[in-house]
């Protein structure tokens, strides 16, 4: 029996914030979503530091404008949860900011909740 794809849950202004970015960088990383969704990891997928393990993911792709992020866990079984969609704007090389992080700490936490609840 084939396995039943996730729900995709999106925290706090991930969603619209992902709207925001040019169709593109959506496109790109809707498509990686899709991969999570069926239990599968896009190669363009990594895992972020700084969360002990392989539990949150990041998907990065540049365009024209900028380089652009999508944060998400697969740490849950009931949902593949989107913490974060940002255009990265620190001058320091691959570093994610300290404020991105902190949101994506703060939303790690409400899909905790949330997971626990579904």
């Amino acid at each position: 029996m084939p396995q039943q794809d996730k729900p995709l849950a999106w925290i706090g202004s991930s969603k619209k914030d992902l709207m925001a970015l040019p169709l593109e960088v959506r496109k790109f990383f809707g498509h990686a979503l899709d991969f999570a969704q069926r239990g599968s990891k896009h190669d363009a997928a990594k895992v972020l530091k700084g969360f002990g393990g392989a539990g949150v993911l990041e998907v990065v792709e540049d365009d024209q404008d900028g380089t652009y992020r999508a944060v998400y866990t697969v740490k849950f079984a009931q949902a593949v949860f989107v913490l974060h969609c940002f255009n990265k704007k620190s001058k320091r090389g691959s570093e994610t900011p300290k404020e991105d992080m902190d949101i994506i700490r703060a939303r790690l936490k409400v899909a905790e909740a949330l997971a626990k609840e579904l």
